[in-house]
């Protein structure tokens, strides 16, 4: 089979003196985009995706997470807190830990729970802002004994994605919080290093679906 070719090269773009500098004309990225550009990715792992050519941004929709129902948000929100108080931070990080990154729960979805929960006597919230703290009532507790097997479902590490495909995801993960670095701290030199890199690995990636 012939080997597939990149076809999303575009031309040079400006940058500062350093990687993800003023220069740059529609916010940082990797590499950068000027406002002609088509967007080719949505938002994801950190905001925009790293240009065109390299797709959305991990944890973008549809890429490598699960959709989950309301109702799974409120369950594993129990669940979490019959472990002990947790702030919502802590509670959409955990989530994402139990289920290797596969379900990551946005704020707009754990806030406005964890608020309902408190607003029906299950869970009691002391402290402001982030660092409010939430615990389950006795109401809360008796809640999370009898849906018990739900709340483990809920919680359940995404049983619809191969192990293959989960550990893929999560090297992608960690590779692309690497790649978040260079919107901020790089040097042109390096920028310009890692981009090479950058290219040549979708190069790969695209003859290894070609094979």
């Amino acid at each position: 089979m012939r080997p597939m070719h990149d076809d999303h090269d575009t031309g040079r773009h400006p940058r500062g003196p350093r990687f993800g500098g003023a220069r740059q004309h529609h916010g940082a990225g990797f590499p950068g985009r000027d406002r002609g550009d088509h967007d080719h990715g949505g938002r994801g792992f950190g905001g925009r995706g790293f240009g065109p050519g390299f797709g959305p941004g991990f944890g973008g929709p549809g890429f490598g997470r699960e959709r989950r129902r309301r109702g799974d948000v409120r369950l594993a929100i129990l669940g979490l807190l019959a472990e002990g108080p947790q702030n919502g931070y802590a509670v959409i990080k955990t989530i994402a830990e139990r289920t290797g990154g596969a379900w990551k729960p946005s704020p707009g979805s754990v806030y406005p729970t964890l608020q309902q929960l408190v607003d029906e006597d299950l869970v009691v919230s002391s402290g402001d802002g982030r660092k409010t703290l939430f615990e389950l009532t006795d109401a809360g507790k008796a809640e999370t004994e009898d849906k018990a097997d739900e709340i483990a479902a809920a919680l359940d590490g995404a049983p619809g994605i191969p192990d293959a495909q989960r550990e893929f995801f999560e090297a992608l993960r960690k590779t692309m919080g690497v790649l978040q670095m260079y919107r901020t701290t790089a040097t042109e030199e390096q920028a310009k290093a890692a981009t090479a890199k950058v290219d040549q690995l979708r190069k790969d990636l695209l003859q290894i679906l070609a094979d």
